[in-house]
């Protein structure tokens, strides 16, 4: 079982930057493939990106292709996603997850789950 604390979250304008970062504890994150899923005020936990343990792929929701990146820093043991050009509809508590297998958007392919953190972008 690895902990996962997230951080990074905040307010920001439409069109600006965040940048969420992961800190993982108990395990090393290149056991894992790692994913960041977001969950808005009622709606189901959403798949966001992916990256292996190994490798060090990566893929990602066709809603943020082209704005977001998920990188890794095995010697942190940290994951993070750097958010540009940010929407409204981006507004979400953004989650950090691990899981066994890579490739999955789905949330209960993940083991372990951080607490969460809001991110609001205003229009």
């Amino acid at each position: 079982q690895v902990q996962l604390v997230e951080s990074g979250g905040g307010l920001v304008q439409a069109g600006g930057s965040l940048r969420l970062s992961c800190a993982a504890s108990g395990r090393t994150v290149s056991s894992y493939a790692m994913g960041w899923f977001r969950q808005a005020p009622g709606k189901e936990r959403q798949f966001v990106a992916g990256i292996s343990g190994s490798s060090g792929n990566t893929y990602y929701a066709d809603s943020v292709k082209g704005r977001f990146t998920i990188s890794r820093d095995n010697a942190k043991n940290t994951v993070s996603l750097q958010m540009n050009s940010l929407k409204p509809e981006d507004t979400a508590v953004y989650y950090c997850a691990a899981s066994i297998y890579y490739g999955s958007y789905y949330p209960r392919a993940y083991n372990d789950w951080g607490q969460g953190t809001q991110v609001t972008v205003s229009s």
